[in-house]
């Protein structure tokens, strides 16, 4: 379960790097829907 977890932070991480967000608010909301994505597979 660890691993998985680990491994889907990982993955949003990386995808924010890429994706560059131009403002603050966006990473905001990345991180936001990341938490969500993260909440729902450890359900």
């Amino acid at each position: 379960m660890k691993k998985l977890v680990f491994g889907l932070l990982a993955s949003f991480i990386a995808l924010v790097a890429l994706t560059g967000c131009n403002t603050v608010q966006g990473v905001g909301q990345d991180v936001q829907e990341g938490g969500k994505a993260i909440e729902k597979a450890a359900k």
